[in-house]
């Protein structure tokens, strides 16, 4: 009888166990919809910002409907997020005016997938390619095509600058799909705070209002300093432990009369980067279009990066279909940016 009574006693004390696990567990649930509802300033914004979490991967799919689906579903997480990014017709109308030409990431997917698909890219026989900063923030609109033509190849480095070089092209080339095409966006990328300052940005979680590009504004301080007189002699001309960064200091050079007479030094200086890269990329692709395949197109610009409440925006300057003996097939910039 006593050990009938303990059996029982063990029984009710499990039960009771159970029941608190379960109401903890209901609880936990709810905080965490709660939590997902309000967002995190430091994830919420960063997930919004691109196209959406979702990862397409059915090739069957056209790109304009895995496009669709991706704006489909970031509308739907906008609706729970307290972070989200919001369209602002006045910062676009500040970015604009600092821009001319410049057109949101949205606009700029849309047109350029429909223009691609009309010219027989897919996801499944497009390799994407990508000559964008190391920055974080670079990422945004890189991420947003991967999502439309799978994983990119990475040609990129500070500033933007093709540091892969003819090796990378060539090794990139091979991995394209038999009889498909390539697509490389390329170009330097700026920033823009919410009050309109260009060459700065917020990000997420830091309270300083950080530069952008901090690697293209360390070239042009470098620049000023030769330009203006004031350079220190130094004879660690290029160091293998920040190359890059000595690069794009040399490949700016050419440009030190022009950034002197500009009106705004930080508007024109992505614009100075991006000549002398797309001098580069026009190089290398000439140099390695044999491998491409069935074409390769160009589509180059400037990224213009914003805070995490608004969406991000592009000035396209360049959006060239080219075979594979480097011939230009079509500029298609003017359908592009009409």
């Amino acid at each position: 009888r006593f050990r009938f009574v303990v059996n029982m006693l063990t029984i009710s004390i499990k039960r009771i166990y159970i029941s608190i696990m379960l109401v903890r567990t209901v609880f936990n649930s709810r905080a965490a919809v709660a939590a997902f509802q309000a967002g995190s300033k430091a994830a919420g914004r960063q997930a919004a910002r691109s196209l959406s979490t979702l990862r397409i991967t059915d090739d069957n799919i056209s790109a304009s409907e895995k496009l669709e689906l991706l704006w489909s579903q970031q509308k739907r997480n906008n609706a729970v997020s307290a972070v989200a990014p919001s369209d602002n017709a006045a910062f676009e109308s500040t970015v604009t005016g600092k821009f001319p030409g410049a057109i949101s990431n949205k606009d700029l997917e849309q047109k350029v997938v429909g223009m691609l698909e009309g010219k027989g890219f897919t996801p499944k026989n497009t390799l994407l390619a990508t000559s964008l900063c190391a920055d974080e923030l670079a990422r945004v609109i890189e991420d947003d095509f991967v999502k439309i033509y799978g994983n990119n190849f990475n040609l990129g480095g500070l500033a933007g600058f093709p540091f892969a070089g003819n090796t990378g092209f060539g090794a990139m080339s091979a991995h394209i799909p038999d009889d498909g095409y390539c697509f490389i966006i390329y170009g330097p990328h700026v920033g823009v705070t919410a009050d309109g300052v260009v060459g700065k940005v917020e990000r997420n979680g830091i309270a300083l209002v950080d530069t952008c590009c901090g690697s293209a504004i360390a070239a042009s301080n470098y620049l000023s300093g030769i330009t203006d007189g004031g350079a220190q002699i130094t004879m660690n001309l290029q160091q293998f432990s920040d190359f890059q960064q000595g690069a794009v200091q040399e490949l700016i050079l050419p440009h030190g009369k022009r950034l002197s007479d500009a009106a705004d030094r930080m508007v024109e200086l992505p614009y100075a980067l991006y000549d002398s890269q797309d001098v580069l990329v026009n190089d290398i692709v000439q140099a390695g279009a044999g491998g491409v395949k069935g074409g390769v197109v160009l589509l180059g610009g400037i990224q213009i990066n914003t805070g995490p409440d608004t969406y991000d925006y592009f000035h396209p300057l360049r959006f060239d279909f080219i075979n594979n003996k480097g011939e230009l097939i079509e500029n298609m910039l003017p359908e592009l940016t009409k």
